[in-house]
């Protein structure tokens, strides 16, 4: 897909302001959602309870563009239905990377299309997966045609772990089960596959020590934090956290996430929800808000040169 960039850039604390400077950041979980899905009709926000504003699609689209350009987000990966992550992609081609979410909405995609899509280069990822509200476990037999594509085509793949929002099973997804979010239930789909690049999404919370245990055994499994960066749990509980999975060793491999639905204001919630971690050095920022994930997309040099405003690729050495 891309040629794995050999010096990513680290920038010191002296130089790290933003908004003035806006410091590239890349988003790995974005929804290229339409106004309203089926059963979101006025979604409300999990944390404010005010409903979703866009009055449509294209609104969305455009407020969630204006955000990632706002904050200095260069690329984010988006996921949903094939025709949705279409529309995205043509309106950032730049700055979009399209990926197929397999979910409880739409139909699964058929495989000899979705290779297809990848080929061509209108697909970039597959995942979000939400197998969990599915009611199934990662190694499902549905669920193994698209790992075993991801693995032949060696693009990432993106799985919902941990947490799901309160009354999932009686509000959205009757065969939701929490014990389903345990991170390590993916652990026979990185035997049969142990190349496959896979994004752990929301980073396993709650699952702490389940999420150290396969990320310790498994260098390819990286994560993102998603939603629990932004106040779907309290900010001292995600910082709890996100401490521990540094303190564990696995800061090289942590990566943003907005997990932007219908709401575009958390985009900055969650910069906030990383930018505010009183324990984090300015390196470590950057390697979660940027560099991890560039290094996981295998974006090139001229790439992350451009990234940085600087599209002769003088980097700073």
């Amino acid at each position: 897909m891309r040629t794995i960039v050999a010096t990513l850039l680290v920038v010191s604390s002296a130089t790290s302001g933003r908004p003035q400077e806006r410091l590239p950041i890349i988003d790995m979980h974005l929804h290229a959602y339409p106004a309203v899905r089926v059963g979101d009709q006025g979604l409300p926000n999990p944390v404010t309870g005010r409903r979703a504003r866009s009055a449509s699609d294209a609104a969305l689209l455009r407020a969630t563009l204006d955000q990632m350009e706002i904050h200095g987000i260069v690329l984010g990966v988006a996921s949903g239905a094939p025709a949705d992550v279409e529309r995205w992609r043509l309106a950032g081609p730049d700055r979009v990377l399209a990926a197929i979410k397999l979910d409880e909405v739409s139909p699964f995609p058929d495989v000899a299309e979705l290779r297809a899509s990848i080929r061509q280069g209108r697909v970039s990822a597959i995942g979000e997966i939400q197998a969990q509200h599915l009611g199934l476990a990662p190694d499902d037999a549905t669920l193994g045609p698209y790992f075993a594509l991801a693995a032949e085509l060696d693009v990432p793949v993106s799985i919902h772990s941990g947490l799901g929002a309160p009354n999932t099973p009686f509000e959205c997804c009757p065969e939701f089960r929490s014990s389903l979010g345990d991170p390590l239930l993916l652990e026979p789909v990185l035997i049969r596959h142990p190349a496959l690049r896979v994004n752990l999404m929301h980073a396993g919370y709650p699952y702490l020590d389940r999420t150290i245990a396969l990320m310790a055994v498994y260098p390819n499994v990286y994560a993102d934090l998603g939603a629990i960066s932004w106040g779907v749990i309290p900010r001292a509980e995600f910082h709890r956290y996100l401490a521990a999975l540094i303190t564990a060793g696995l800061g090289k491999r942590l990566m943003f996430g907005s997990d932007q639905m219908y709401w575009p204001e958390v985009i900055e919630w969650a910069i906030e929800g990383v930018d505010s971690a009183p324990f984090l050095s300015e390196s470590q920022k950057r390697d979660i808000l940027y560099n991890n994930a560039a290094r996981f997309l295998r974006l090139d040099e001229e790439e992350v040169a451009r990234h940085h405003g600087n599209p002769a690729g003088d980097q700073a050495r």
